[in-house]
C-alpha cells in the first residue's frame, strides 16, 4: 500500500490518531544486553499494541538471525497482528528507534508504505507520562497480501559485487570499534572488521541525546561526515540488518527513499571463510 502517512510520527500525533492506527511493538535486544523484550512488551506497552517479533517473524530454515521470511508467511504473520493491506501502521520500540526501523523497512520490502515509527519510542511515550496497558491484547484478525520488492533487500551476491563494481555505497552502522575490530562481535564465531570499501556510520550518532532521530539537516552533515553520498545507491548494513534499517529509515527522511539493507549483513559476510575483511 502506498500512502502519504508521516514515516516519522510524534508521541503528540499518535496519542491524538490511537483510535485510526495499528500499533505494533518492535522491541529487540542483542543476547549481550540481556534483557527480556517479550517481558517487557507484556509488563507494558502502548495501549492495543501487538508485538511483532523479528526472531519469530523471520525465515526459519537459515542459521542465520532473523532473516526476512517469504511474503506468504509474512501476510500471515502480521494479519495476526490485526494488520489490514489497508491499514495504517504505527512501529515503536525500547531500542534506539533500531528494531522499529527494521520493521519499518519490512513492511516496505513487501510493498506496504504506510508505515511509521514513533520518535522516540517507547522511553519518549513515558516520558510524557502517557497511557501504557499491560498483558496481551487479541487484535481482530487482518487480511493481508504481499509481495517482496527485491529492490530493497540486498542479498550476499548483490553486496559482493558491489564490492567489487563500486555501484553503490555499502554503509555499515556498527560501531567504530567493531568495524575496525578493535572490539570483539556480539555474536560468537564471526571475524572482527569489515567489508572492503565500506562506509562507517554508526547508527546511534543518528539520533539524539534522548534518543529521538534527528532533524534532517543534522542527518545530512552526518551522512556528509562520514563520507556518504546521498546522490548514489546505498546499501545498509550492520551485525544482523536491525540498525542497519535506522540508516534506511534515516536516508528515507532525506529524500533518499529506497536505500537496500543487506538482510544477512555481518552475521552472514562475517561467518563466512572465503568473504574478504578490512579491519
Amino acid at each position: 500500500m502506498r500512502s502519504g502517512l508521516p514515516d516519522l510520527v510524534s508521541t503528540e500525533w499518535l496519542a491524538a490518531n490511537l483510535g485510526s492506527v495499528v500499533v505494533l511493538d518492535a522491541t529487540w535486544f542483542l543476547p549481550t544486553e540481556k534483557r527480556d523484550a517479550a517481558s517487557e512488551y507484556v509488563g507494558s506497552h502502548l495501549p492495543g499494541a501487538a508485538r511483532f517479533d523479528i526472531d519469530a517473524i523471520a525465515d526459519r530454515t537459515t542459521p542465520l538471525p532473523h532473516m526476512l521470511p517469504s511474503a506468504a508467511a509474512f501476510a500471515t504473520a502480521v494479519a495476526a497482528l490485526g494488520v489490514s493491506n489497508d491499514s495504517r501502521v504505527i512501529v515503536y520500540d525500547r531500542n534506539a528507534m533500531a528494531p522499529a526501523s527494521r520493521v519499518w523497512w519490512t513492511f516496505r520490502a513487501f510493498g506496504h508504505d504506510a508505515v511509521s515509527v514513533l520518535d522516540g519510542g517507547f522511553a519518549q511515550w513515558t516520558l510524557e507520562r502517557r497511557p501504557v496497558e499491560i498483558g496481551v491484547p487479541t487484535p481482530v484478525l487482518g487480511h493481508f497480501t504481499a509481495e517482496a520488492r527485491s529492490e530493497l533487500i540486498a542479498d550476499l551476491p548483490w553486496v559482493e559485487s558491489v564490492m567489487l563494481e563500486r555501484n553503490a555505497q555499502l554503509v555499515d552502522a556498527r560501531t567504530v570499534g567493531r568495524f575496525h575490530a578493535t572490539e570483539p562481535e556480539p555474536r560468537p564465531g564471526l571475524r572482527g572488521g569489515h567489508i572492503p570499501g565500506s562506509i562507517n556510520l554508526p547508527f546511534r550518532s543518528l539520533l539524539t541525546e534522548r534518543g529521538t532521530l534527528l532533524q534532517a539537516a543534522e542527518l545530512r552533515d552526518r551522512f556528509a561526515e562520514a563520507g556518504v553520498d546521498t546522490a548514489r545507491p546505498v546499501i545498509a548494513l550492520c551485525g544482523s540488518g536491525v540498525t542497519a534499517s535506522l540508516i534506511a529509515f534515516a536516508l528515507h527522511r532525506i529524500g533518499v527513499p529506497d536505500a537496500a539493507v543487506y538482510d544477512g549483513s555481518w552475521a552472514e559476510w562475517g561467518a563466512l571463510a572465503y568473504t574478504p575483511v578490512e579491519t
